[in-house]
């Protein structure tokens, strides 16, 4: 029989799960597979999505969805419970947080290769893929990244205003087409501040937010990597001097000196903080493929993880190439340029504000300016904004 403490959690959890809105990730999983992961920075909204699913389906003693930081698993292994589970009938487990159980690897591959009949969901951190353990799960699962909250989502979710998603070449073609008398900019300085995560509309956004950022680096980052204290301070230490300056073109040699580590701790530490959501590391286009040429740009992973990390407002320039390169990052192979901000595929972008000229990009072919603090383009001229309708 399964514990009751996990079944009495388990409707408590679904009770409280919204069904109004879902996340740009929903569609896109292959939610019947044996094996399915949701990864993502903490509080992307992963384990609501996985709730939603399970409600959305048929909820009776075929399914079980769990936690993997139940105190029930203090004194239980994920395999034993799993055992119980199929032998109760069970044939769908879902798995939040797989990250808090020690060798959740081993575990997975070990109830994938002994019950054919159980399909199992898990989420866990973005970070897992640290260790080799993700490596092999991966020839056995089907892993999922999800991001946080577009503009696009945010205006549906807190705003109740609805945008169908836009690829980029719709909008750059000016397809975009605004209800009536709405003025996005106000709102769009909102989300720069306070949108990016699915929590925003709760009291206290700005403790929850620090307590993301110490969570990941004091408790995620350490845990997958093997660190230890002082490793976790200077992981803090470099993740508070890039937030100063970015973007910047890394110096490792400056930064390796400045935290009195050697230059390969400096490149794998921001490794660390990039696949934990902290950081944005931008490469050029020497081999055409997002994450294998050279990084050239850092950013802070997102605009309201700069407000938080800085004691003044950060940069506003800073601010809107952030936000094109975060959105536009999901669905695109975004990459410096030489000449421009960005590069994606054949288009040079370059970002700026309402007064953004040409004289940049005035030699390429397919230039592109990008506005902010314009509600509508023309040709070669698109407002910042829209870029946040591509997911």
């Amino acid at each position: 029989m399964i514990d009751q403490r996990l079944i009495n959690y388990m409707h408590e959890e679904l009770q409280r799960t919204p069904l109004e809105f879902k996340r740009y990730m929903y569609d896109k999983i292959l939610w019947h597979d044996r094996l399915v992961g949701l990864v993502g920075p903490r509080g992307v909204g992963k384990s609501t999505m996985v709730k939603q699913y399970l409600l959305q389906s048929n909820v009776d003693n075929d399914w079980m969805y769990v936690s993997a930081d139940h105190s029930y698993f203090n004194d239980h292994s994920l395999s034993e419970f799993a055992d119980e589970f199929m032998k109760d009938g069970g044939k769908h487990l879902i798995i939040d947080e797989i990250h808090k159980l020690p060798n959740w690897s081993q575990t997975l591959k070990e109830i994938y290769d002994s019950h054919s009949q159980l399909q199992v969901i898990f989420t866990g951190s973005s970070i897992l893929d640290i260790k080799k353990g993700m490596v092999d799960l991966s020839r056995r699962a089907l892993i999922f990244e999800m991001q946080g909250l577009s503009f696009r989502e945010y205006l549906t979710l807190y705003h109740k205003i609805s945008f169908p998603v836009y690829s980029m070449t719709e909008i750059l073609e000016q397809k975009i087409k605004l209800p009536i008398d709405f003025h996005p900019l106000p709102l769009f300085r909102r989300y720069l501040k306070e949108g990016y995560y699915p929590f925003s509309h709760l009291p206290g956004y700005d403790i929850r937010l620090q307590q993301i950022i110490s969570q990941t680096i004091e408790v995620d980052i350490p845990a997958f990597a093997g660190l230890n204290q002082s490793t976790t301070r200077k992981l803090k230490k470099l993740l508070s001097v890039i937030s100063s300056v970015a973007p910047f073109k890394p110096s490792v040699l400056h930064l390796a000196s400045e935290l009195k580590i050697s230059k390969n701790d400096v490149s794998e530490y921001m490794l660390y903080l990039e696949k934990a959501g902290m950081l944005a590391q931008v490469r050029d286009d020497t081999h055409g493929m997002r994450g294998v040429g050279k990084v050239e740009k850092v950013f802070v992973d997102n605009t309201n993880l700069m407000y938080a990390l800085v004691s003044d407002t950060p940069n506003i320039g800073t601010q809107r190439e952030t936000f094109f390169f975060n959105q536009m990052r999901v669905n695109n192979d975004v990459m410096t340029s030489k000449k421009g901000d960005f590069r994606i595929n054949d288009y040079v972008f370059e970002v700026g504000g309402k007064n953004k000229g040409w004289k940049q990009i005035s030699e390429e072919k397919k230039g592109i300016v990008v506005k902010d603090d314009i509600e509508f383009g023309q040709r070669g001229v698109i407002p910042l904004w829209h870029f946040g309708l591509n997911y």
